[in-house]
């Protein structure tokens, strides 16, 4: 799946002269100090500037400054004016837009919708730096500074954004961000490869209007590209089954003609032939089936409204995310076209180290003084390995972003960062904090059958098995592990990355390598959940994989005479939940003892295809059949704390409200002292509390309550009218009292 071009080959931009700065500039001070009279490419981003690999507008920035432009960056403007805008003048080729490492409203607002006051990408953790939808804000303040240059937007908010989507904020299908934007172009991914092609052919003098088929990149069009051949999304998305794509190498194997068979044909292999000499005729490669296709998916105005379509559209995008045979996108909005252009390739490795090989500072700019940046001081000892996820996980957003396809650095590269980081990290201790990626796990694995690869469409190589082509020996992992502990001092090399499990355990000896050396007496793992209707749907494997993995965890920790804990992570209220499986999952966390401090509700983030099943409450992940399976799904306040609340059965305050779900259950019998119970009944205090006026009565046989007196409030308040009065805890209550039902 090799690209075109590499990263490195084009010819260096005139402006090389000027060579590589210190930091990118964020002032005209800086600027002058360079010698420079101005900037080619200017980079806008909702995050504080941080020199280092982990940071996206970093890589960005010292990508492009390696082809020979210079780069100058204005990281979290003041967005109420376009003064901020010009701080750096104006650029001499594109402003390029990002909202940073995050999505902006993932970033300021939690799960319950809810402002944060935190900003981890921001100097003194301050929330507020950075406006909602940053994106389209940033892009039309580039616009109102120099309405000439042209915008470029990119990063992960754009990238999830680039058709019609779910929003959740305002809970409705928005056209995609590139229309709002009003940019010339959006890059989704990884950027490097697009930006480069975009930023040399830009400088050669050439308009956006010739570069419409930069794979990785999305245009707004009147109609699809010239030569381009069309296909209908229903007629991919048959009812049964994905049609499969032709393989367009034919057989594998061509069996060789025999001495025999020649002979017949009177050919004599033993004597020497005289052939005449016959000019060569060249057959053209035959065109592969989805080369220059494109798919028309329903427009915008239709899965706006039509949740069956809107699951359709997203089910025909997540097909086509494999960039050895994905096809365009093409979807109407009004009298225009999205035109989504396929991925671009993967990195090889000796990019992806020239890459993280680029002269990188490692610190934030100089401008923030001694103000910590909680997201830098967290990775600023971590290194990563590798991109991409082939996990699939419905709720990630890997997938649509980075993509399956593993891209791992060469061991030589990453030892060498770790020597830099020793090497210049202020107050390093000799502890790497992390050695990981996307995920702990998938360094250099790959499928094994480079032909599946290319023409594979399945949306996880894990799930609901692992792939019989899924490559799972990790023995390069351990290689590495076992090479980055020796360099001199480098105390301890921890692993912080989720460990994918199910795959873990395919290889014992890395298990026992992680188990033995890695572990900082706490190792995070993610079942997300323990029941088959939300893990279906989050396309998680089951418990079972969990058990196996935490039983040689144990033992390779015992081994190693060690008293380590496994530390698992799980999701609330996530599409297919149903009350029932979040008590089932509280009950197994008090069985085991597992008291969560940190949890998450679900969080529909755009274009994930457990935001489909949100949204639609239709399992998107099958067919789309008239009797499509409909999805239970936590919506509202009250049932998505009420998950959350389960997930945190020991805490306090969130009692009354598991009480109340319990006995509207039939579930009372888990209200009490006993092992078996999830929850204490109510304390004096609270049975006093609740006879208050506004407060709940509990009618239990510690009330004293007439049942009569309790049926007669029970039903003036199921009428409104005593509005006044304690409300009646509906459920199965206890004592004389359960008469009154």
């Amino acid at each position: 799946m090799a690209a075109d071009r590499d990263l490195f080959s084009y010819p260096k931009y005139w402006a090389e002269c000027y060579g590589t700065a210190p930091f990118l500039p964020m002032s005209r001070q800086e600027m002058k100090k360079l010698g420079w009279d101005s900037c080619d490419i200017i980079l806008v981003v909702g995050d504080a500037y941080v020199d280092h690999p982990s940071f996206g507008m970093a890589v960005v920035g010292r990508m492009l400054e390696s082809q020979g432009f210079r780069v100058g960056i204005i990281a979290q403007p003041e967005w109420n004016s376009k003064d901020a805008f010009m701080t750096l003048g104006k650029p001499n080729l594109f402003f390029g837009v990002s909202a940073g490492n995050m999505d902006s409203m993932i970033n300021r607002y939690t799960a319950d919708k809810k402002l944060r006051h935190d900003d981890a990408y921001t100097p003194g953790d301050i929330g507020g730096k950075r406006p909602d939808r940053a994106v389209l804000v940033y892009s039309q303040r580039c616009k109102e500074a120099y309405k000439d240059v042209p915008v470029v937007i990119g990063g992960i908010e754009a990238s999830l954004r680039r058709i019609a989507h779910y929003d959740y904020w305002q809970e409705k299908v928005r056209r995609s961000i590139l229309f709002d934007a009003k940019a010339e172009i959006l890059i989704y991914g990884n950027a490097e490869r697009p930006l480069i092609e975009v930023a040399h052919r830009l400088a050669a003098g050439e308009t956006f209007d010739t570069m419409q088929d930069i794979r990785g990149t999305a245009v707004i069009r009147k109609e699809p590209l010239p030569g381009w051949r069309g296909v209908d999304s229903t007629a991919i998305d048959k009812i049964g089954k994905i049609d499969p794509i032709p393989n367009p190498y034919g057989a594998d194997d061509v069996a060789c003609g025999t001495f025999s068979e020649f002979a017949k044909e009177g050919i004599d292999l033993t004597q020497p032939q005289i052939v005449e000499a016959k000019p060569i005729m060249v057959q053209p490669a035959k065109p592969k089936p989805w080369e220059q296709t494109y798919v028309k998916l329903p427009a915008f105005e239709q899965v706006s409204v039509n949740k069956p379509l809107y699951a359709h559209a997203s089910r025909i995008l997540h097909q086509e995310t494999n960039p050895g045979c994905a096809r365009a996108i093409f979807q109407r909005h009004g009298d225009r076209h999205i035109w989504v252009n396929p991925p671009a390739y993967p990195l090889t490795t000796e990019e992806m180290d020239g890459v993280f090989g680029l002269p990188y500072q490692r610190v934030p700019h100089p401008v923030y003084g001694k103000e910590k940046i909680p997201a830098y001081e967290m990775i600023k000892t971590s290194v990563n390995i590798m991109r991409g996820c082939f996990g699939g996980c419905s709720f990630c957003s890997i997938t649509e972003h980075e993509g399956r396809i593993i891209q791992s650095r060469s061991q030589e590269s990453i030892l060498k960062e770790i020597e830099q980081i020793r090497d210049t990290v202020p107050g390093f201790t000799g502890v790497i904090s992390d050695l990981g990626g996307p995920t702990a796990n998938m360094y250099k694995l790959r499928c094994k059958n480079p032909k599946a690869e290319q023409t594979c469409r399945r949306p996880s190589c894990v799930y609901p098995t692992i792939c019989e082509h899924m490559d799972t020996d990790q023995s390069p992992t351990v290689d590495l592990y076992r090479a980055a502990r020796k360099i001199t001092g480098v105390k301890k090399v921890l692993v912080a990355s989720g460990v994918r499990y199910d795959l873990a355990v395919e290889d014992p000896n890395y298990v026992r390598e992680l188990v033995q050396h890695h572990v900082g007496g706490y190792l995070k793992i993610a079942p997300e959940h323990t029941e088959e209707g939300p893990l279906s749907k989050m396309m998680k494997p089951g418990m079972g994989a969990y058990d196996k993995f935490k039983a040689m965890f144990d033992k390779y920790s015992k081994e190693a005479g060690k008293e380590q804990y496994l530390i698992p992570y799980f999701i609330s209220a996530h599409p297919g939940t149903t009350d029932q499986d979040m008590v089932n999952l509280a009950l197994w966390l008090k069985e085991r003892d597992f008291r969560l401090d940190q949890v998450q509700n679900f969080y529909p983030s755009p274009m994930a295809n457990a935001t489909t099943i949100y949204h639609t409450e239709l399992n998107s992940l099958k067919n789309l059949k008239g009797n499509s399976e409909k999805v239970p799904v936590a919506k509202g306040e009250r049932q998505r704390r009420l998950h959350k609340a389960l997930l945190r059965y020991h805490d306090p305050k969130g009692w009354p409200m598991i009480r109340e779900a319990l006995r509207n259950m039939g579930l009372a019998k888990l209200i009490g002292k006993g092992k078996t119970c999830l929850v204490p009944e109510e304390t004096r205090d609270e049975l006093k509390q609740k006879a208050k006026p506004g407060g709940q009565i509990a009618v239990t046989k510690h009330t004293g309550m007439n049942p009569v007196k309790a049926a007669l409030i029970k039903k003036q308040q199921q009428t409104g009218k005593s509005s006044g009065q304690a409300s009646f805890n509906q459920g199965k209550a206890k004592g004389p009292a359960s008469k009154a039902k």
